[in-house]
């Protein structure tokens, strides 16, 4: 009897119909000789439903009691799931985040997990019930409930399953696994069977759908998680330690590119904040990124030219739901660094191709750059690691850039 951790997401309970569909697939799963914990994200649009009602109220909502109306939406879901599975007669009982344990830090709209206590979890499993848990939410010391961000179901879902011990976190969605590219972008994108933690951690850190912190968290716990549909019967894909890269068979021509890129994620949540002239002098990166970070907003993307006659124009990305608060932080600073200006862009977007070892073997970048030159797209801002490399580029061709990498690198095809 293996104890496994189920997610299913807002899509997956969008209605009465798909609830009551959800509670067949955890039900199946118990019938199996598992012990199940589920954890639910709220209905449909909720979430966003909710944000319009209170800035319907007041146009500058306070963050904790917008946490305390949020984390609503997952108390309905994890409520009517555990309802729609006593109505088959099974055993089950729903759970608030802080009822399951989940202790967190107080940083309202965007708390970090600082600790499970799965007590009440594993008494209620050890009764025979199936646990049924709201997501996204957890409390602080001082009991005050907090949300942990967009995707934050995916997370608590990770974290429950490495509090519990499960033998894997299943999260289930409304696409059939992890893709090569987003298929409403790339039609010809490809499912694929298997990613390692590090891989899928760039990929959802530069688009792929799921939240970056839960594949840190279960990399960090090396928990399996397999992502996979919720609608339809399918294989999914498994994030896990074993993950091996592909590579084509068979003999290479000379200069060959192996086949490493697994993915081209896309990310449109992006924007771009430029200070210009500022002064070239050391300390004032730190001055202007320390107030953005107590302000809980991360930058991404970095640009510092070589300075000119003492001055720099300074660049970063910053997530384009955060610009609005990031310039209140920037603009004030930057008066104070005697700067020029203060200049946004809320038009780009980030492409990338992501695998294993692509800074281990050239060509990759030299490939990247040529396809983007011969779709006529121009790139913005150029960032790399190790196994990824991302163009900054305009919203408007993002579109055309991923299909045309997809093609490139030949992900359409298996190996």
């Amino acid at each position: 009897m293996a104890l496994i951790v189920q997610k299913y997401g807002g899509s997956s309970l969008a209605d009465s119909h798909k609830i009551r569909n959800v509670a067949r697939r955890i039900a199946a799963a118990h019938d199996r000789g598992d012990r199940v914990v589920a954890v639910v994200s709220a209905m449909g649009d909720t979430t966003d439903e909710l944000i319009a009602l209170a800035k319907s109220v007041t146009p500058h909502p306070d963050a904790r009691e917008m946490d305390t109306l949020l984390s609503t939406g997952e108390l309905v879901s994890c409520t009517l799931v555990a309802l729609a599975l006593r109505a088959m007669c099974m055993k089950a009982v729903s759970l608030s985040g802080a009822q399951a344990g989940i202790r967190t830090d107080a940083r309202h709209g965007k708390a970090k997990i600082a600790s499970v206590d799965p007590t009440r979890v594993l008494a209620e499993l050890k009764k025979g019930n199936i646990v049924v848990v709201a997501g996204f939410q957890g409390i602080t010391g001082d009991a005050d409930v907090t949300t942990l961000g967009r995707g934050g179901s995916d997370t608590t879902a990770v974290a429950l399953a490495a509090g519990v011990g499960a033998a894997r976190c299943e999260i289930y969605t409304d696409v059939d696994g992890i893709f090569t590219a987003d298929p409403r972008l790339v039609p010809k994108a490809r499912r694929l069977d298997e990613l390692g933690y590090e891989e899928m951690l760039e990929m959802a850190s530069y688009g792929a759908k799921m939240q970056p912190r839960s594949i840190e968290m279960a990399w960090t716990y090396r928990m399996p998680v397999l992502v996979a549909s919720s609608f339809v019967e399918g294989p999914g894909t498994l994030i896990h330690e074993g993950a091996k890269m592909a590579a084509r068979s068979g003999k290479r021509k000379v200069g060959e590119i192996r086949k490493r890129v697994r993915g081209i994620p896309v990310d449109k949540n992006v924007a771009q904040i430029t200070l210009l002239g500022m002064k070239d002098r050391p300390g004032l990166a730190a001055s202007l990124f320390e107030p953005l970070a107590e302000a809980g907003i991360g930058v991404d993307v970095i640009v510092s030219p070589v300075g000119v006659g003492g001055t720099t124009d300074f660049s970063f990305t910053v997530k384009r739901t955060d610009l609005a608060a990031a310039l209140k932080v920037v603009e004030p600073a930057a008066k104070k660094m005697g700067c020029r200006g203060v200049v946004k862009a809320d038009n780009l977007a980030k492409v990338s191709i992501v695998g294993s070892g692509l800074l281990d073997e050239p060509g990759y970048a030299a490939k990247m750059f040529r396809t983007m030159a011969d779709a006529n797209i121009n790139i913005e801002v150029i960032t790399t690691s190790d196994i990824r490399i991302t163009c900054v580029v305009s919203e408007a061709k993002v579109r055309e850039a991923a299909q045309a990498l997809h093609d490139a690198f030949e992900l359409d095809r298996h190996d």
